[in-house]
């Protein structure tokens, strides 16, 4: 499958529903080998990948559901996910997304008990046979973090000339301990986000969510 580029970069999106048909190695290996051309600061190439399948991914995600049952509480955060108080436009974006999110969900606002349940869907990687763990070395600054982005975007528009679809997950870093018991990262590195990989599910509906227009995120300035 060979999709053009601006096909690839479109039709990307977080998918939340995976079938079981697994994902060759060889297809994997193909992506992050390409990927690994992603562009970084001096070529520091900040990002360490790790890729899970098979008895791994499950023990993982065996691990992850036993706390999920077990209601512990989650490890906290090595890095600051959003700014503790949201301006506009940026609140009301995200108070978007998750309206639309639970909406194509048939969860009401006031189900939390659902939403916990949509929620912990994230520790199992939404059924997808693969999963990528991304970490970077805590010492590094805000523009090896920005490098970090663009790898993980050349992964995900990789998968998608693959034919496979990915959802990038900060929510990971909440159970970063439980990652580490079946990872073994070096003390040095703080996970960024998990990614599940795979086929998507097509059964499971979703909402595409939409993007502002160019002229709020884009301004020409032109001779």
């Amino acid at each position: 499958m060979i999709l053009d580029v601006y096909e690839a970069v479109t039709s990307r999106r977080a998918v939340r529903g995976f079938d079981d048909r697994p994902v060759p190695r060889e297809v994997l290996e193909r992506v992050l080998s390409a990927a690994a051309w992603s562009p970084s600061g001096s070529n520091l190439q900040p990002w360490h990948a790790y890729v899970l399948t098979g008895e791994p991914l499950a023990e993982l995600k065996k691990r992850a559901g036993e706390r999920v049952a077990a209601g512990d509480p989650w490890d906290e955060r090595e890095y600051e996910m959003y700014p503790s108080a949201l301006k506009s436009p940026y609140h009301e974006r995200r108070s978007a997304f998750g309206k639309e999110r639970y909406s194509a969900l048939g969860i009401t606002r006031d189900d939390w008990e659902s939403r916990q349940r949509a929620a912990s869907a994230n520790w199992q990687c939404f059924g997808a046979p693969a999963a990528l763990f991304c970490y970077i070395d805590r010492d590094m600054g805000r523009p090896q973090w920005a490098d970090l982005g663009m790898f993980l975007q050349s992964v995900m528009l990789l998968l998608r000339a693959e034919g496979l679809h990915s959802c990038p997950q900060m929510a990971w870093s909440v159970y970063r301990k439980t990652v580490a018991e079946v990872l073994t990262p070096p003390d040095g590195l703080v996970l960024f986000c998990g990614m599940s990989i795979g086929f998507e599910d097509v059964t499971v509906d979703y909402i595409r969510t939409g993007r502002a227009p160019l002229d709020e995120t884009v301004t020409f300035v032109e001779g």
